[in-house]
């Protein structure tokens, strides 16, 4: 994605379920999990650069002796800073007391971070301060080992003052308005509770206050507190929880929206945001790594017992398309044929596009994400140049020479790598003056690779805003001199924004949106279509959110993806540049057919698959009318 976009967060947990002991006779370290974390988050290093913070809880510790452990990061390098903390620490103790050295017994109760179970969580920060304050895991501490809870997830909640508003209402003074606190605290109201009622009933039973305790950790409900706690959230989450005592959820949103995978054996539960992080850190085939089904949570008990459990009841499932598209990792199996499939499914508009001229065309890619999508393409010219090859050859027939045939035989696509991203400058550039004079340098080209009668067809993960294809990669891509620059979206217009994580809140910042303004303008239906929108939204903003309509797909309605995309190219299209400029974009059903398990497509089409998603999408609408820049949600 050549536009800067932050998204999603990632997660990962890891319960032990053997001895420490075990593990280091058979691994050779007490630090197996941790070191096993490390891995797990660095491997997710792509869902989040902005914080990471990890924390583990050590299973049936005294009374007076720390078993809980927590560490964050907003560093540059969050992973290595945290986890650079935690060997830190770990062989500051190994120093100062040599003992512990032999016996993990004493490691596991004098040394923090050695426990066996085990939270993560990488952190883009789509929203608010990248503040230490910000970075998960959060932490709800009581003096009662069971009310103690330590959450961290992958979610955006789109009615976070509702649920706020449901926390005043029990009674209690939340410390901020964040949709993570919000339900760090809705869970922990219902844990107290759940809790609460529990020491009562075995209390009436007979038991000491002392004896109490274990039977709480045994009894406790975790799916019933989950069921009560998550009635209301509205939003796409894989959220992640450790209780005090032992025990640890991971809950999905009931749309599948976030994506989330785990895997067990007698050794281990592992939970992740990503397949393939799964497989590589473990070594265990694909077949063996589950995905939790949306609208269940994923429970393991203390005694290290484990079950799937349905929490909501599930939606049309709706999982995030740009998962597929850009923001997952494309080593999973399924993901890498995917992206093939979407350059493969795009040649057809290309070949419209240059008039069937392959000869007279390189085929590139920006940024290297697009590479998977670029060899599907280059798959499918390669296709259409054989068929073509044999038409030729068929027609030729007898007279075809040998000279001849080794001259239709040679065509084949012709590609390049004409643009290498220098990532040391693009760390240097900031947000000042000399920013757009800087950032057309982040790229070097391979000058001589583009002919001046050539056709330049790059390829792109997707395209949202435009900015850096205007002020940077076009005008780079025009010292190669070529005839005409198509840039090709992966991905189909985005159109609407994202309330479920990806940092795509302001409507006015979308090209395709900026687009279609300017159509209504050419037409002069700019103020009307504005104006009728705007007050179908604030029409709508007293009512249930399961009455909201989207009043903003009425806005595109008039015009074809054609319509907007010549536009998108004549906006895009830098002042003083000499080759033609196109825009391709994907199309909504080949983007279903290329991903057909992951149908999320409301940034695309406007059909968002929770209630609260039209909600913010007219917000949007009304702030892009009012002049407000503040989130939708």
């Amino acid at each position: 994605m050549s536009d800067a976009i932050k998204h999603e967060c990632g997660i990962a947990l890891v319960r032990l379920l053997k001895p420490l002991e075990y593990y280091k006779e058979k691994y050779g370290s007490a630090f197996y999990g941790i070191n096993k974390m490390y891995l797990m988050m660095e491997k997710q290093h792509n869902r989040g650069q902005d914080g990471a913070g990890f924390a583990s809880i050590k299973l049936n510790m005294q009374a007076g002796e720390r078993y809980m452990s927590r560490v964050r990061s907003n560093q540059a390098q969050p992973i290595q800073d945290i986890f650079n903390q935690i060997n830190g620490r770990i062989n500051e103790e190994l120093k100062e007391y040599p003992e512990y050295n032999d016996s993990i017994e004493l490691q596991k109760r004098n040394i923090p971070y050695i426990g066996e179970l085990m939270l993560g969580h990488v952190r883009y920060g789509t929203f608010g301060k990248n503040s230490i304050e910000s970075v998960h895991p959060f932490l709800r501490q009581n003096n009662w080992m069971h009310r103690n809870l330590i959450v961290a997830g992958n979610f955006n909640m789109t009615n976070v003052n509702e649920l706020f508003s449901n926390l005043i209402r029990l009674g209690q003074h939340p410390k901020e308005k964040a949709d993570t606190i919000t339900v760090m605290e809705k869970i922990g109201h219902f844990l107290d509770d759940a809790v609460s009622k529990l020491y009562k009933q075995i209390k009436k039973e007979g038991y000491t206050k002392m004896e109490a305790s274990p039977i709480i950790a045994e009894r406790l409900n975790v799916a019933k507190i989950l069921r009560k706690a998550a009635k209301n959230f509205d939003g796409g989450y894989a959220m992640a929880g450790l209780l005090g005592h032992g025990d640890a959820f991971v809950l999905r949103d009931p749309a599948g929206i976030r994506p989330t995978y785990y895997y067990q054996d007698d050794e281990v539960v592992v939970v992740a945001s990503e397949r393939p992080v799964i497989q590589t850190v473990f070594n265990v085939d694909i077949e063996n790594v589950h995905e939790l089904d949306p609208g269940k949570a994923l429970i393991i008990k203390k005694d290290g017992s484990v079950k799937a459990k349905k929490i909501l009841e599930p939606l049309e499932r709706k999982a995030c398309s740009f998962e597929r598209i850009y923001f997952s990792r494309g080593s999973d199996a399924e993901i890498y044929q995917e992206r093939k499939n979407l350059g493969r499914l795009l040649l057809p508009k290309i070949l419209k596009t240059i008039d069937d001229d392959i000869e007279n065309t390189v085929f590139s890619y920006i940024p290297n994400t697009a590479e998977t999508s670029f060899y599907g393409m280059v798959k499918q010219a390669q296709d259409f140049l054989n068929d073509k090859k044999e038409q030729e050859i068929l027609q030729e027939g007898a007279s075809l020479t040998s000279e001849r045939l080794h001259e239709i035989l040679s065509k084949r696509p012709r590609i390049e790598k004409v643009a290498i991203k220098d990532a040391k400058l693009r760390t240097f550039i900031t947000e000042d003056s000399s920013r757009d004079d800087l950032v057309t340098h982040v790229y070097d080209i391979t000058y001589g690779s583009v002919k001046p009668t050539d056709n330049l067809v790059i390829i792109d993960d997707s395209i949202v805003r435009g900015t850096t294809l205007k002020k940077s990669i076009l005008r780079i891509l025009d010292r190669l001199h070529p005839k005409t620059i198509i840039v090709v979206s992966s991905a189909p217009q985005i159109r609407y924004p994202d309330c479920y994580g990806i940092d795509m809140a302001r409507m006015e910042d979308l090209i395709a949106f900026k687009a279609a303004l300017a159509l209504h303008e050419d037409r002069g239906t700019k103020e009307e279509i504005v104006e009728a929108i705007y007050k179908n939204c604030k029409d709508q903003a007293d009512l249930p959110d399961a009455e909201v309509k989207n009043a903003v797909q009425e806005f595109y309605e008039p015009f074809s993806d054609e319509e907007i995309s010549e536009k998108i190219s004549e906006l895009l299209c830098p002042e003083g540049i000499n080759a033609k400029v196109k825009i391709i974009y994907q199309t909504v059903d080949n983007l279903h057919k290329a991903c057909p398990k992951n149908l999320g497509d409301w940034y695309f089409t406007g059909n968002y698959p929770t209630a609260g998603g039209n909600r913010v999408v007219n917000r949007a609408f009304m702030n892009f009318y009012e002049g407000v820049t503040g989130r939708a949600y």
